[in-house]
């Protein structure tokens, strides 16, 4: 048997990204220094050991969670290494299963952190590791059990969480078209939408986003990381432990204005534990 480590390519490098290392590190640079400083630290900060990575499937029908066949994720920047201990551990759950190289290197979600965590860990990038989670369309249940699961490493002051998604996907190539015309423009419709989901995950309560999202059908495609993060947290608070989370930013690609026109939502969050 081979000893060989599978290395995943970064696969969307020339299209979604520069494949460039110095162009790339370039652009992290200057926009990175355009970020606002929360008023709390964010856990990478401390310089986490562990960076876990929640992104959600796309492409392959999942009804569980997978782990990645490599233990290495190319960048241009350099290459990150898969905690293959943390893996070990999850594996030995019986809860995941293993995606081929070929759906992780087909999916976008993870890899669109990688360049930013390599630049924002560049000054320890031989003393930190990720672990990549490709989370599909759980139910309410799995939610809770992934979870209660993933709490502890939550807790864990050494590790990081980077919970990948997009808010709302409006337009008819989306099949998503919910406009509530009280609010003025679409657009507008759009933005309070994703902004009363916003509140209501700072609210830190995953059975109230899972009514929000029953109610409005919201195409937010990170929305079972989220409901996974959520139920972590709910795990945590059990216990006494503090947090809370903030959103710092929201942009919309588009401004819509007809039933012609798409946009797709994003927001950025932070999730402090005191």
């Amino acid at each position: 048997m081979s000893n060989r480590v599978v290395c995943r390519e970064a696969s969307h490098a020339g299209s979604w990204y520069s494949a460039s290392g110095s162009q790339l590190n370039a652009q992290l640079e200057g926009w990175l220094s355009q970020a606002q400083s929360t008023i709390r630290p964010a856990r990478a900060i401390i310089a986490p050991r562990r960076v876990f990575i929640l992104g959600p499937s796309h492409h392959v029908p999942l009804s569980r969670c997978a782990l990645s066949p490599a233990g290495i994720y190319r960048t241009p920047l350099y290459d990150l290494r898969i905690d293959q201990k943390v893996y070990a551990d999850l594996w030995k759950t019986g809860l995941f299963e293993r995606m081929s190289l070929q759906t992780d290197e087909d999916e976008h979600s993870i890899e669109m952190h990688l360049p930013y965590t390599a630049k924002a860990m560049e000054s320890h990038k031989d003393e930190f590791s990720i672990v990549p989670v490709l989370v599909g369309a759980l139910s309410e249940s799995k939610e809770q059990e992934y979870g209660k699961l993933l709490s502890k490493y939550l807790a864990d002051p050494s590790n990081l969480f980077i919970i990948s998604s997009d808010f709302c996907h409006w337009g008819q190539r989306f099949r998503y078209t919910y406009y509530d015309e009280s609010q003025g423009e679409i657009y507008r419709s759009i933005e309070h939408l994703d902004k009363m989901g916003m509140g209501i995950i700072e609210q830190l309560d995953p059975m109230s986003f899972t009514n929000y999202l029953k109610k409005y059908r919201n195409t937010i495609c990170g929305r079972h990381p989220i409901g996974v993060l959520l139920n972590a947290v709910a795990e945590l608070r059990k216990s006494g432990l503090e947090m809370n989370f903030t959103f710092l930013n929201y942009a919309q690609s588009s401004e819509c204005r007809n039933w012609q026109d798409s946009s797709v939502s994003y927001a950025a969050g932070a999730l402090v534990i005191h």
